[in-house]
């Protein structure tokens, strides 16, 4: 499935999300998420975009919430459904708030839970979120450097304007 998809079913989730368990399992869902593009982009994405998707594809895991945390269900990470990730600049956008709303949905939960296990709990969660977010936005500021140092012409896929003489 392509990322956008994915990342619109997250926020939908997210948005559904119940309970505070259900908001951090929608979490470590979006973190996987991240992950995955992170993955997927390192290999397949822009160059310029490699290094720093590498990172994004390692956030998390040494937490060893992602994607092994029991709240993701039997269904596991929603991330294992990634195929392609057809337009980068649109779906980290896309990307980027979602860790956004997940971080705020975490400060919610953190503040309200008496739970000292799911406190901790979300201050990873909101911790990786916000590692991933920064990694998101370094990617993002590439893309821009690279439009912005291409020459126009190439920016549309043409060589100049048609019937054009040197």
């Amino acid at each position: 499935m392509e990322a956008q998809r994915l990342i619109a079913a997250g926020r939908h989730a997210l948005a559904g999300a119940g309970t505070a368990l259900d908001i951090v399992a929608e979490a470590w869902q979006a973190q996987a998420l991240a992950q995955a593009i992170g993955s997927h982009l390192a290999l397949c994405g822009p160059q310029e975009l490699r290094s720093e998707a590498r990172g994004l594809s390692e956030i998390g895991g040494g937490r060893g919430m992602v994607p092994d945390c029991p709240l993701l269900g039997t269904g596991g990470p929603r991330a294992a459904q990634l195929t392609e990730v057809v337009e980068p600049r649109v779906a980290l956008t896309a990307l980027g708030a979602l860790l956004g709303e997940v971080g705020i949905a975490l400060v919610g939960v953190a503040c309200a839970t008496d739970e000292e296990g799911l406190y901790w709990q979300c201050i990873e969660a909101i911790d990786a979120a916000d590692e991933s977010n920064d990694r998101v936005r370094g990617m993002l500021r590439r893309l821009a450097i690279r439009e912005r140092d291409r020459p126009p012409d190439a920016a549309r896929g043409r060589a100049g304007p048609a019937g054009a003489s040197s």
